[in-house]
């Protein structure tokens, strides 16, 4: 299977032998952050640094001209990646024989909820998500699809992988993340993700829900999970036992029109300013009412999109069955495995999880994140990628 490595310019930069460092793990491919959300990173083998800290969610490399006049516009990045440093980077890999893609971070942004609050996903209690821009209004959905296509077709890349394309919500680990005390489950991370803008309480109404009443539902069901008097897993289930079937459904056709609509957006705009041949997948969850990086999704239309998915497999490949079943010929299911010890990663055991991912139906690998592992575990995956 082909093997592509997450990649971030500032691991390059600066690195004389990184490029041909990380092509001699086996990889062919590299997943080159173009824009990324605000990150504290280690830089193990950097002659100049050993941790990285950008400050914001940034685009990392000069943004164009169609952005002026435009709010909201991408930031450009700081001392952490200046200039072109996607172009630089993606060069000195090119050069090493590697395929460089884009790595584009959409609906996660704290700055931009920090300085326009109004873009920010509100729960039910009336708590703003800075990280978590709202995908249903309209100027964040033009401001994301223009995001999407500038950053996903730079110089040189011959394909992209868009991140959090979809909903955010609750879970992020936000600064010194402290939202772990109470165990939500997916039930809960549902309702604490529901969204109460002006527009997403619009688009309740749409569905014959009453907003505030919604609101006020949402506070109910939530009142015992907080005292730990009831459970709050179960999945959709849960989310329908919680909130009621009628409204926790209408709920969902709504977040699910409006995270597909945006999908498709931002699918057809990278399309458009894309040389021929260039390859567009999404990091995606089989569950569509699942929020995050991995944006939730419904397998058969994200696969009638996009060339593909990458689909977290670092607990267990399970997850590609969903995507596997719609058995469409050519779409490129890519398993992501952390290969990082200190994150979870299993990257001693990599030619098994492949083996597995294969079974289930993965095309290709991606390896997240050769620039975070040790020198051990970058041996570990040669080995593991010379199994294959």
């Amino acid at each position: 299977m082909r093997a592509s490595a997450f990649v971030y310019p500032w691991d390059v930069n600066g690195d004389p032998a990184a490029a041909e460092l990380i092509a001699g793990t086996g990889v062919e491919q590299v997943t080159l952050a173009a824009a990324y959300h605000s990150t504290r990173a280690l830089t193990p083998r950097h002659p100049r640094h050993r941790v990285v800290t950008a400050e914001y969610a940034a685009v990392l490399y000069p943004p164009d001209a169609r952005w002026e006049g435009r709010d909201p516009r991408p930031y450009e990045a700081g001392d952490w990646a200046p200039g072109d440093a996607w172009g630089e980077a993606a060069a000195a890999l090119a050069d090493a024989g590697l395929e460089v893609h884009t790595w584009v971070v959409l609906a996660h942004n704290s700055r931009l909820g920090a300085e326009r609050p109004r873009t920010s996903v509100v729960n039910a209690y009336g708590d703003r998500y800075p990280w978590a821009p709202c995908i249903a209004q309209p100027a964040t959905r033009a401001y994301l699809t223009g995001l999407a296509a500038e950053a996903a077709v730079r110089p040189g890349a011959r394909g992209t992988e868009l991140e959090s394309l979809g909903w955010y919500g609750l879970a992020h680990l936000h600064a010194h993340d402290k939202t772990g005390g109470v165990g939500l489950g997916d039930a809960g991370q549902y309702l604490m993700s529901l969204c109460f803008c002006p527009d997403c309480r619009a688009g309740y109404g749409g569905q014959g829900l009453d907003p505030d009443g919604l609101a006020a539902a949402v506070r109910a069901a939530l009142e015992p999970v907080w005292r730990g008097a009831v459970p709050s897993d179960g999945g959709w289930a849960g989310v329908e036992k919680l909130l009621g079937e009628a409204p926790a459904n209408a709920t969902r056709v709504w977040r699910d029109e409006t995270a597909r609509t945006l999908q498709e957006a931002a699918v057809a705009a990278v399309r458009a300013a894309a040389p021929g041949g260039f390859r567009v997948l999404l990091h995606a969850d089989p569950l569509s009412y699942h929020c995050g990086a991995n944006a939730g999704v419904d397998p058969a239309h994200i696969l009638s999109v996009a060339d593909g998915v990458v689909v977290p497999c670092t607990g267990g490949a399970g997850l590609l069955t969903p995507f596997a079943e719609q058995d469409r010929a050519g779409a490129v299911l890519a398993a992501n495995l952390t290969v990082v010890s200190g994150m979870g990663g299993r990257p001693h055991a990599l030619a098994e999880d492949a083996a597995r991912a294969r079974e289930l139906g993965a095309t290709e690998l991606r390896l997240y994140h050769v620039g975070l592992a040790s020198d051990g575990d970058l041996e570990a995956v040669r080995s593991g990628l010379a199994e294959r």
